[in-house]
């Protein structure tokens, strides 16, 4: 088992530092600092002492990979990539433009998400698959077709209905939580029950309809049919063998989700005035904070990766066999 998550960890080495290469090539060989810094003036006619000021002041004004006037280690270390790419890799993020610790507004704005998208997540999981599982069990029957039409109806709305039409019902209409906004502690609580609902209702549709995919392609597989001539009810066929079976596809599903954990979800925190990531990266991309945004970027594809090495290992334990692949 170890070896098998050592193995997977130096798998996720290079492709970080693909990323991380990537990432730098977009915001300082495609988006030049003299971009940045047209861009961050937003004055027509910018002079060039006016964009060396700005350069020098956010650490631009460095060669960007190798530094030939710099003595020794310093060719490499005195440059734009070792401050502004490498250092990433040890979660040190810089200052934003406007000279806020970035690492530090991550360390704060991470709770809030979490607030939000970890009930959401938990609660969700549970009732997608529950509703999956029932219509699995009442299939090509009349309630089946009403749960599939039920999904699709669900599916076919946008997530800003459920945002704005929650906002005007639950907090315009009857008063019972804020329309935005949010508080420390105990009193979280009024501010994230009504994103948390939006966010499980807004996933029922798609989400119960892949699972229920899931569970009817294992219930026409042998094993299904060998447990139901040992004389196996349905109900112990469906909670234990099936969904047991089908732990893998759900294991696949649910890593997308782990980076949303941290990272916030953009639209929500936006609408509902959440100091989280999701909304800190809307503000960062809004303002043309660069530094932020790269900092997401990177932050988004460390947790990425970890979702796949936690799945990885989550399927060890559930079907041992991968272990040996």
């Amino acid at each position: 088992m170890i070896a098998y998550l050592v193995r997977r960890i130096l798998y996720a080495v290079p492709i970080l530092i693909g990323v991380n290469l990537l990432t730098f090539a977009l915001f300082f060989v495609v988006n030049t600092p003299d971009d940045m810094a047209r861009m961050q003036l937003g004055i027509k006619r910018v002079t060039p002492e006016a964009i060396a000021k700005w350069e020098h002041q956010h650490g631009y004004d460095k060669p960007l990979m190798v530094n030939g006037s710099a003595p020794g280690i310093g060719k490499l270390t005195d440059t734009i990539f070792w401050h502004k790419s490498v250092s990433m890799f040890v979660f040190d993020f810089g200052y934003s433009d406007d000279g806020r610790n970035i690492s530090r507004e991550i360390s704060m704005r991470m709770w809030p998400s979490l607030a939000i998208a970890l009930p959401t997540f938990l609660i969700g999981m549970v009732v997608y698959v529950s509703f999956a599982l029932i219509m699995t069990l009442f299939r090509a029957t009349a309630l089946d077709t009403a749960g599939v039409s039920l999904c699709v109806f669900l599916m076919s709305i946008s997530g800003l209905f459920y945002i704005i039409g929650g906002q005007f019902l639950v907090s315009k209409l009857w008063h019972l939580v804020p329309v935005s906004g949010y508080a420390g502690g105990l009193d979280s609580f009024k501010f994230v029950v009504l994103p948390i609902v939006i966010g499980v209702a807004g996933g029922v549709g798609s989400s119960s309809r892949w699972y229920r995919t899931i569970f009817l392609e294992e219930i026409g597989k042998d094993y299904v049919r060998t447990a139901r001539a040992k004389g196996v009810s349905e109900l112990r066929v469906l909670f234990t063998h099936i969904l047991k079976n089908a732990m893998i596809p759900i294991l696949t599903g649910v890593v997308v989700v782990i980076p949303l954990l941290f990272m916030g979800s953009l639209l929500t925190e936006s609408f509902f005035g959440i100091p989280g990531l999701g909304s800190y990266t809307i503000d960062a991309i809004n303002s043309q904070d660069f530094s932020v945004v790269r900092a997401m970027v990177f932050l988004g594809s460390v947790l990425y990766i970890v979702g796949l090495i936690l799945t990885d290992v989550s399927y060890t334990m559930v079907d041992p066999r991968v272990r040996l692949q």
